[in-house]
């Protein structure tokens, strides 16, 4: 399966990415609620998706399939934090409360 595909960018969000099908007139073929969480798109360009395309944060086959299926694959952005999830920010009174004086 291949598409030729146009990515518009989010004004609202850093990283946030709209990928529909060449030719999709958004403000009729989209989600009314897709594009008020997605603001006012802008046209990043367009290309050819083919399963051997690698994307940098999604599986060409999910942005295709998804496409397939509802006309459009959001991308979001990463998590807002570089953390690992496992670790925790602690106050710095907290850091020193053992410390020897």
């Amino acid at each position: 399966m291949k598409s030729l595909v146009s990515i518009y960018k989010s004004p609202k969000r850093d990283e946030m990415y709209l990928y529909v099908r060449k030719g999709t007139v958004l403000d009729k073929d989209l989600p009314e609620a897709l594009i008020q969480v997605f603001g006012k798109p802008a046209h990043i360009f367009d290309m050819l998706l083919t399963p051997e395309k690698k994307l940098a944060r999604v599986e060409t086959a999910t942005v295709l399939q998804s496409i397939e299926d509802s006309g459009f694959y959001l991308q979001m952005p990463p998590a807002e934090t570089e953390q690992d999830d496992y670790l925790v920010k602690l106050p710095d009174e907290f850091l020193s409360f053992n410390d020897p004086v």
